[in-house]
């Protein structure tokens, strides 16, 4: 699957709600590629309390629900279209679900792919 397919996944899931006055969901959406080729989509979930969670939680929960951990691609897609890099919680949450998951592709910008090792080039769990 190509990142502009992966794009388009991540942009159908996008729905801006209110569920409450303090609770808005789908302003993001992400997709993701498992190297199985399978993909899964999630959207935010902007809690007033701070307990809700990115898009590429959501999608990461599909994913695991579905017995898949290995991630090959993933994307976030902003309401108007922009493409987001992970925040530091999602790179961290995705690189510990699998040790191959540092090779992941992700799309930080219109014109830029990187892995997920190249936003986490210090990690904590790296034996010295």
């Amino acid at each position: 699957m190509t990142f502009d397919q992966l794009y388009a996944e991540a942009k159908a899931v996008i729905h801006p709600r209110k569920l409450s006055d303090v609770v808005e969901v789908g302003g993001v959406g992400a997709a993701i590629e498992t190297a199985g080729g399978n993909i899964y989509t999630g959207v935010c979930i902007d809690m007033a309390c701070s307990v809700g969670f990115c898009a590429e939680h959501a999608a990461a929960a599909a994913m695991i629900t579905a017995g898949e951990s290995h991630i090959k691609k993933m994307i976030a897609v902003d309401w108007d279209g922009r493409i987001l890099p992970p925040c530091g919680r999602c790179r961290e949450f995705i690189s510990q679900m699998n040790d191959a998951n540092g090779e992941t592709q992700v799309m930080v910008s219109e014109d830029q792919i990187v892995s997920l090792q190249e936003l986490l080039p210090y990690s904590w769990r790296e034996k010295k």
